[in-house]
């Protein structure tokens, strides 16, 4: 069967393709739109994934959405009917935006497609995320768990997911209904603190490490355990259930002062910026605290040895290896795409092993989907600009790179198909030195643009990992799509000081040779010439873009940016006094 899965129309809309049920594409939109987030319908995402595999639409048995619009349409019409009057403003807008596009999601499939209504599919939103998370890992039996802001009504459940005879199966046991959501609890935090919902709450976790818990009692006033097990919010603190433009309440100010303006820089050197790092540190540790307690509840309940883990808050690395260190689960599996966009991925297999009860099929194991590049491109652009290029055999370009990153270059790295999912995970990475503490202040000030706190990823060979990094059991598998965050051992934090964070910790990549044998190989090399077989790994984009998917993407973020060398497979670029330019400038 072909099938073809879509998120789209709240954030991260995306498209991915089953044949025969398995992967042969998937992307999300703002990687070809090159609109950060872009939540429009895909259909740029949608008619690369045909292209990719020679299909038009008529040639599709199915396609499937990743949530039950009306189900949806429900949950925003009685919320806001509930907290009337204080959601007399915003329901006209709600309801234009609902009636708009959102809720005639059948037709706008079949139009901009062509096909007919009868063979557009839905499924539950957490359904998708479920199966996102079990379907893609080599696991035949596993207790699932997802969360999110919301989908239809759930926020987050609890299943099990098997695979007996070859037919695939989810249940899902019990969920959390909004407006109770430890994604929004986290949400508000993400707005209180100045940054943008839905996409900093990274920033949020980042922070969190300069901080004290010292308001966690305070925190766990709002974000309560529940009789039954699970947890409940006190509304009272909260305003996203009856505003679209406002997070948290005047109570939830009183509690932990004046939100942080946006444009404001935080200054960790101020009693202003510690007090926001001891609040995101707060709220951090009581996530973390439900997050392992409900995971633990699940492992003595299932008896299952292995968890699937899926929707944004699966995003958490710190929560992550806290759930594998002490929830007493052997394996924990995060795919590389667990929030919204990995949906039209899910909800794809859902349709095939489930919907329509194919057989299952292993999924292959990695997260390289997307567009592939082509490396002529670069030959090409580079020629027109005037600067030198090289086409090398892999163990001269191996040999180049290695050179340079030992010189203090900063690498643009780019090889074969995209990845799909947040993390740059080697085919479109920004690689440099781990050992250099300056580089990562260079990296966030001339590159990335960003927020002095946020730290750097490291990748490493697996078969090294646990040298430099302390990993629990299991801990191999949930970095290999850089999915947890874990301790540095101490006796290599000053060889590593780019990509230790304030706490001595790190999302580390823990690399496979089968995944990535190019950045496989690198890694060796880079070892032998100076001892650690560990480089920085982070997104290749600049602050508020998306990673580069093609070649001119990547060559225009390279030329407007000060690295020193660009990769696209076998053509190197070298900018020729780049460092010397930089090392001026850092004497000046």
């Amino acid at each position: 069967m072909k099938i073809l899965g879509i998120s789209a129309f709240y954030h991260d809309a995306a498209a991915a393709l089953l044949i025969d049920g398995l992967p042969v594409a998937a992307v999300q939109e703002e990687r070809l739109s090159r609109r950060k987030n872009d939540a429009a319908f895909p259909m740029g995402a949608v008619e690369w994934c045909l292209d990719r595999a020679g299909l038009e639409p008529e040639q599709l048995d199915a396609v499937i959405f990743y949530e039950r619009p009306a189900l949806k349409f429900d949950r925003v019409l009685m919320t806001l009917l509930r907290s009337f009057p204080h959601s007399w403003r915003i329901f006209p807008k709600a309801m234009k935006n609902l009636l708009g596009e959102k809720l005639w999601v059948r037709g706008i499939i079949a139009a901009q497609l062509g096909i007919p209504a009868r063979i557009v599919h839905f499924t539950d939103h957490h359904l998708s995320h479920a199966a996102a998370a079990f379907l893609t890992a080599p696991t035949d039996s596993a207790a699932i768990l997802t969360a999110d802001g919301v989908g239809e009504w759930a926020t987050f459940t609890v299943g099990r997911g098997s695979r007996i005879g070859g037919q695939a199966r989810i249940d899902l046991l019990r969920e959390v209904r909004f407006p109770h959501s430890l994604g929004l609890f986290y949400s508000a935090f993400t707005a209180w603190l100045g940054f943008k919902v839905n996409e900093g709450e990274y920033k949020v976790m980042g922070l969190a490490a300069y901080g004290t818990p010292r308001w966690a009692q305070e925190v766990r006033q709002i974000l309560h355990r529940t009789e039954d097990g699970a947890f409940a919010l006190d509304l009272a603190y909260f305003d996203y259930h009856r505003a679209v433009d406002s997070a948290y309440s005047r109570r939830f100010v009183e509690l932990f002062g004046p939100a942080r303006d946006r444009f404001e820089p935080i200054d960790l050197d101020s009693a202003q910026g510690r007090h926001y790092a001891d609040v995101a540190a707060s709220a951090q540790l009581v996530l973390e605290e439900v997050m392992v307690d409900i995971a633990a509840s699940l492992r003595r309940e299932s008896g299952l040895p292995d968890l699937c883990l899926g929707g944004g808050v699966a995003l958490n690395g710190v929560a992550n290896a806290r759930i594998l260190k002490e929830a007493g689960f052997e394996r924990l599996f995060v795919p590389s795409a667990p929030g919204d966009a990995g949906c039209a991925l899910g909800a794809a297999l859902y349709a095939d092993r489930i919907l329509f009860g194919q057989p299952h099929r292993d999924c292959p194991d990695h997260p390289f989907w997307g567009p592939a590049i082509d490396p002529d491109d670069l030959a090409r652009l580079a020629e027109e600009d005037g600067l030198p290029f090289a086409r090398t055999g892999e163990s001269e370009l191996i040999d180049r790179v290695v050179e340079a990153i030992g010189q203090g270059a900063i690498v643009g790295w780019m090889e074969g198909a995209a990845e799909f999912g947040p993390r740059a995970l080697g085919h479109r990475s920004i690689l440099a030195d781990p050992g250099d503490a300056s580089m990562r202040d260079r990296i966030n000030r001339d590159i990335k643009f960003r927020e002095s706190f946020r730290p750097f990823a490291p990748v490493v060979p697996a078969e090294q990992a646990d040298r430099y990094f302390a990993l629990p059991p299991g801990g191999a598998r949930l970095g290999r799509f850089m999915s947890g965050v874990f301790p540095v051992r101490p006796e290599w934090r000053e060889r590593l000081r780019a990509v230790t964070h304030v706490d001595g910790t790190a999302r580390v990549q823990v690399l496979e040779r089968d995944m990535a044998p190019r950045l496989h190989a690198l890694l060796t090399a880079y070892g032998r010439r100076s001892g650690v077989p560990v480089l920085l790994n982070t997104s290749f984009n600049l602050a508020g873009d998306p990673i580069v998917t093609s070649v001119a993407e990547g060559y225009s973020t390279f030329r407007r940016a000060a690295m020193d060398m660009l990769v696209a497979d076998n053509v190197v670029v070298r900018r020729q006094g780049a460092r010397q330019e930089q090392r001026l400038e850092d004497v000046a």
